[in-house]
């Protein structure tokens, strides 16, 4: 697959993560043409042209906000942040009923108008939402994934880097699993730098001992609750992963991300949207299968999976 020239994406949903999203590609200039659909027409007519003001600092990407989802058609990426947002104390998959509604009618029109998009979710909860708008549209699940747990790892390598004294770029860490509360950090494969996460020192001491790599686990797991807790919502960091996930489809990068597509017997779960290391590209997400779980890891995949099939199957008796 080629990069994608003048493309175009659709960020669906004029909140303040939809909105921290059109702003991270305008300033980026991570496409061609952004378009900010919502069904508020006020809202996202404000918002596109708060954005749009500022053309003179961001480059030639174009803007548009609009309430008709015919003016979405064309989109090479969809990046789907619509939904009822999650409250403080709220945990993610409490809000499914809600979201899942909502998307049971929006999906299919945003396929029908751009079908050959590749679709984001960045709603929440975002593994089983995945799962039941690939089981409604029958999209290929390479093309309709959720950002999972790629703003995770960030926080992740971030309070890695912040303990170690050096660049989160070169710490090497992700976090797998549901985007929620059976997330995990893969620790066994975790370095900074080529050193091995366990083995990094300062001053003749080991910085990374079980209890210390405990609490950063917890610490990244509980993030999106504290910034909930003190400002409503969590919107600047999910913004830049979601345009970071949509540049590397447009760029076709074949980045690694941890992503969350339905696996098709990966790692041997099927069925089941969870986020694990995947190359992603012009053709969508696929996982690595050749990714390596110590034993532990494993049964934390497999209960984070059992967690979000209990999920799925309780909200497909409800809709």
């Amino acid at each position: 697959m080629a990069v994608i020239e003048n493309a175009k994406v659709t960020v669906v949903g004029a909140g303040s993560v939809g909105s921290a999203t059109a702003y991270a590609m305008l300033i980026r200039g991570t496409a061609r043409e952004v378009v900010l659909y919502d069904i508020n027409a006020a809202r996202v007519e404000a918002e596109a042209l708060d954005l749009a003001h500022g053309a003179m600092f961001t480059g030639s990407s174009a803007v548009t906000g609009t309430s008709d989802i015919a003016r979405t058609a064309g989109s090479h990426v969809i990046v789907v942040t619509a939904g009822a947002a999650q409250k403080p104390g709220q945990t993610r998959l409490e809000l499914i009923e809600t979201n899942a509604r909502i998307f049971r009618s929006m999906i299919p029109q945003l396929v029908e108008a751009s079908p050959r998009a590749i679709v984001v979710i960045v709603t929440n909860p975002c593994d089983v939402l995945t799962m039941l708008a690939v089981e409604q549209t029958g999209a290929d699940p390479a093309r309709m994934f959720a950002s999972g747990c790629v703003l995770d790892t960030s926080r992740l390598r971030w309070a890695l880097a912040q303990r170690a004294g050096v660049d989160a770029r070169s710490v090497h860490a992700h976090i797998a699993g549901e985007h929620g509360d059976s997330e995990f950090p893969l620790w066994s494969t975790a370095t900074i730098g080529p050193v091995p996460l366990r083995e990094w020192q300062s001053d003749g001491a080991m910085l990374f001992p079980e209890a210390e790599l405990d609490r950063i686990a917890e610490q990244v797991r509980t993030a999106a609750y504290a910034i909930i807790e003190g400002k409503g919502s969590t919107n600047y960091a999910i913004g830049l992963s979601a345009t970071r996930i949509a540049e590397a489809v447009l760029r076709d990068e074949r980045a690694i991300l941890p992503v969350s597509t339905v696996l098709d017997g990966v790692h041997g779960i099927d069925g089941i949207a969870l986020s694990v290391p995947s190359v992603v590209g012009s053709a969508g997400a696929t996982p690595l299968r050749q990714t390596r779980f110590s034993d532990r890891e494993r049964e934390q995949l497999e209960a984070s999976a059992r967690t979000l099939a209990d999920t799925a199957d309780a909200v497909r008796g409800a809709l």
